[in-house]
């Protein structure tokens, strides 16, 4: 088992909690957490409180942290968890620029640590599914491509909220889901030659906006559009437009709702279609047991530097674009 130090218990490190607090392959030493009404929350789970986050690091028996803190710690961080021989493994976003992005990666693998992130839609059976389609082929040319990634998980948040401000959470739905869907773009095509983003404050009041939509070209030539809105209902779409067939996935559920189902439409024509469903799986976790696996040695772990990186590059071209109503070119 790896020793394991969770750095922070808000909404998604209580989920990650909850998901490693029995598994074979990770045992949770401590967790971190500053805010001292939520102690007995982690304890109820049978798992510790450390004081800080240098009392984590200075424990032998922690081999890797999770870092699911605000997004302005992850750069401070990974450096400081690198400096102190662990892996690392960060919650979306990696950095809020790629300079600091670039640094956390050139730290990782200059001390020949692994390096693991929160995009845990490429763990999806349909996502996997659809990428097979696409290495083979199947679908002809790629023409364009929608994405969206929208819900309301979040909006009994108050403005006081990291969340909802332009300097933790920028670019509306960006660093909530919307990286979720350019972190898969990035993966199926490639580079990003140009993009322009647009953001709105509709019906929360945050600083930050509760819609962000944006278009994007790819130096492969393919188009695509994506879409996060953070006060709509539950609501997740993948559709790849092809020469040849079409392909559109819908989940019912977010990733951390166990239950529901992906359902996958390929199209031809009226006359040659097929849909199929795929049952919800624990996408989370496989995301933490590949993780877990490269630290071991025993598979690489399925992120390019390049990929994390470009993510962050795209990341500050979008926060560009949606300040200066302007498209962006990388």
């Amino acid at each position: 088992m790896i020793g394991t130090a969770l750095i922070g218990f808000g909404w998604w490190g209580q989920h990650i909690a909850r998901r490693l607090s029995d598994h074979s392959d990770f045992d949770i030493r401590c967790v971190v957490e500053p805010a001292a009404g939520l102690h007995s929350e982690i304890e109820a789970l049978d798992l510790n409180v450390a004081p800080s986050f240098e009392v984590a690091l200075n424990d032998t028996s922690v081999q890797a942290v999770i870092l699911t803190s605000p997004n302005d710690l992850h750069d401070s961080q990974i450096l400081l968890a690198v400096a102190a021989g662990k892996h690392v493994f960060c919650e979306k976003p990696l950095s809020l620029t790629a300079k600091g992005a670039r640094a956390s990666i050139e730290a990782c693998r200059s001390a020949g640590l692994v390096l693991g992130i929160g995009h845990e839609r490429r763990f999806e059976p349909a996502i996997l599914a659809l990428r097979d389609l696409l290495d083979q082929g199947a679908l002809g040319t790629i023409m364009h491509t929608e994405m969206a990634f929208s819900h309301d998980k979040l909006k009994a948040l108050t403005s006081d909220s990291w969340r909802t401000t332009k300097a933790f959470a920028p670019a509306a739905g960006m660093t909530q889901m919307g990286i979720h869907l350019t972190d898969l773009l990035i993966a199926f095509y490639g580079p990003v030659a140009s993009l322009h983003a647009f953001t709105a404050d509709r019906s929360l009041g945050w600083e930050t906006g509760d819609v962000v939509t944006v278009q994007l070209q790819f130096k492969a030539g393919v188009t695509a559009t994506l879409q996060a809105i953070l006060h709509t209902p539950h609501f997740i779409r993948t559709h790849v437009f092809g020469s040849d067939m079409w392909v559109e996935i819908r989940n019912s559920t977010h990733p951390d709702t166990p239950g529901g189902t992906a359902t996958m439409e390929r199209y031809r024509s009226i006359d040659e279609t097929e849909t199929q469903v795929f049952n919800w799986t624990d996408s989370v976790t496989a995301n933490l047991e590949a993780f877990g696996a490269a630290i071991r040695g025993d598979a690489p772990y399925p992120y390019s530097d390049f990929e994390l990186l470009h993510n962050i590059e795209v990341l500050d071209a979008i926060i560009l674009s949606a300040e200066t109503g302007q498209a962006v070119q990388l």
